[in-house]
């Protein structure tokens, strides 16, 4: 089964339970949650996880060089949106524990960031639907045109809108998920069109710092 649940409290459940599991962070970069023993990557992170006292193993191919079971819980933070074969990812998963967390950008987020990562790096979107419990899954495809940095993601957005940004998914034996195209169509908003709203409610709000302004702008433009 998958459900809800939040990072923190999975992080609680870790910490309990560090000394009598054998714990995998996969697709962990050099952010490998704490209580893991082992991390692995398919960049070569060797020498970063050695001063931090983790195993590290790289991985080169579609299958991952783990036993069957071989782990308590595996923790895969902001990895299957980057997986090709999303069904034979999710199976490895399954193989090698019986228990884990995922955790995936919501559509929102998705569509919000501006990176390379979040446009070009990631090939599906995610829905979690809370009545069948099953995660659902869909192409990647740009609903809104992306106007948020990283910075302002993780300084201001995520500490405050984490819910609304973040899937946080605990699954046990089984992990339910269905391709399905769950997005529905509507008009692409773009940032230009952001900030022509912004700025006209600005102006209405703020009528005479708005009228300071623009006299500014004319004498600059009169006397420069």
């Amino acid at each position: 089964m998958i459900q809800r649940t939040s990072k923190e409290h999975v992080l609680k459940i870790l910490k309990k339970n560090q000394n009598n599991w054998k714990i995998l962070d996969i697709g962990c970069n050099l952010a490998a949650v704490e209580y893991a023993q082992t991390a692995a990557d398919i960049e070569d992170f060797s020498k970063f996880y050695q001063e931090k006292n983790k195993e590290f193993i790289l991985i080169k191919n579609k299958t991952l060089p783990f036993k069957d079971n071989e782990f308590d819980f595996v923790y895969a933070s902001h990895v299957i949106e980057h997986i090709d074969d999303v069904s034979f990812f999710i199976s490895e998963l399954k193989r090698i524990s019986k228990q884990g967390y995922i955790e995936l950008p919501s559509v929102l987020e998705d569509n919000l960031v501006l990176s390379k990562n979040s446009s070009e790096d990631h090939k599906w979107m995610f829905k979690f639907d809370d009545v069948e419990k099953i995660l659902l899954v869909e192409k990647k495809k740009e609903l809104i045109e992306p106007f948020i940095t990283h910075g302002v993601l993780f300084e201001t957005l995520r500490k405050n809108f984490r819910s609304s940004l973040v899937l946080e998914l605990h699954w046990e034996n089984e992990i339910n998920y269905e391709f399905r195209n769950f997005t529905v169509e509507a008009k692409k908003s773009y940032f230009y069109l952001i900030i022509k709203k912004y700025l006209s409610h600005f102006i209405r709000r703020n009528k005479i710092i708005s009228l300071l302004i623009l006299i500014i702008l004319i004498l600059l433009i009169l006397f420069f």
